[in-house]
């Protein structure tokens, strides 16, 4: 049995070629000038520190456009993940939401001991330290809750899913290659939404998703030093198959790739005529 439908196959390539079309018009008409000469070159001024005088001299003008695209796909496919996730998510589940705000009346010395536990946990990682696990962490931060500090907060999750059994899913989708700052604060935010979502802990479940892994097949060929010594991997941390799975089951994870592959093939073309040749 196929963990992605005819009908959410076709609403994912629809989304994607969307997806491409778009990165394609933003990039393709980029001027990019060819310098004449050295005099030349070293005459112009960018506001945004762009120039390269080297890489402008040896590479030609429509690899440079190409390589531009390259990194705007990049830096944009978190987006595709989690409008593919969504979609995937809605066959499997009651329900799937996108930037899902949680806005609730909490303690603010609770809110601030999140910070508080992320800033420790950076200082004992540092230092090779025994570490907390996260639900330690969530623990100190709900008990640090008062009575006479109420004030609403919102935190937004990259993906909320509702379960058909009435589980909520939360989300933070990112990188798997990420820096220090950005696990330790993906770490504050997961411990905000167990705060947020304290009501109803029981049935709450909160990730940092990795939706590829970049080192193998297997969670144990993972090896980004900054995942593994900043965030709780082993307790919050999934990664390629096992995000998928979550979403759509077992297989969604090749289908969704085969259904990019596809995409690459279907328009190869295009995006070498477009970015390469202007047509």
């Amino acid at each position: 049995m196929t963990s992605i439908s005819t009908k959410t196959r076709e609403l994912i390539k629809g989304y994607l070629e969307g997806f491409i079309k778009g990165l394609i018009d933003a990039y393709k008409d980029s001027e990019i000038i060819k310098p004449s000469t050295a005099e030349e070159y070293l005459l112009r001024v960018s506001p945004k520190g762009q120039l390269k005088p080297f890489q402008a001299a040896l590479i030609p003008t429509e690899i440079i456009r190409i390589n531009e695209f390259e990194r705007g796909l990049s830096t944009r496919l978190g987006n595709s993940f989690e409008e593919c996730a969504r979609l995937i998510a809605l066959e499997h589940h009651q329900d799937a939401r996108r930037s899902y705000d949680i806005e609730e009346q909490v303690s603010l010395a609770a809110f601030a001991e999140a910070e508080r536990q992320k800033e420790y946990y950076e200082s004992v990682a540092k230092t090779k330290k025994s570490k907390p696990s996260f639900e330690e962490m969530v623990t100190a931060v709900l008990n640090a809750k008062r009575t006479d500090d109420l004030e609403t907060k919102k935190a937004r999750a990259d993906l909320y899913i509702l379960t058909k059994d009435d589980k909520e899913l939360l989300f933070e989708i990112k990188s798997p290659k990420p820096n220090k700052g950005q696990c330790l604060e993906v770490t504050q935010r997961l411990l905000r939404f167990n705060l947020l979502r304290e009501k109803n802990r029981q049935n709450l479940k909160t990730y940092y998703a990795m939706p590829y892994n970049s080192y193998g097949t297997n969670r144990t060929s993972y090896k980004h030093s900054m995942a593994l010594q900043y965030t709780p991997f082993n307790e919050a941390v999934i990664i390629g198959n096992e995000f998928w799975s979550i979403i759509g089951g077992e297989s969604a994870y090749e289908e969704l790739l085969e259904i990019y592959l596809e995409i690459g093939r279907e328009n190869s073309q295009y995006m070498l005529d477009a970015l390469a040749f202007g047509f």
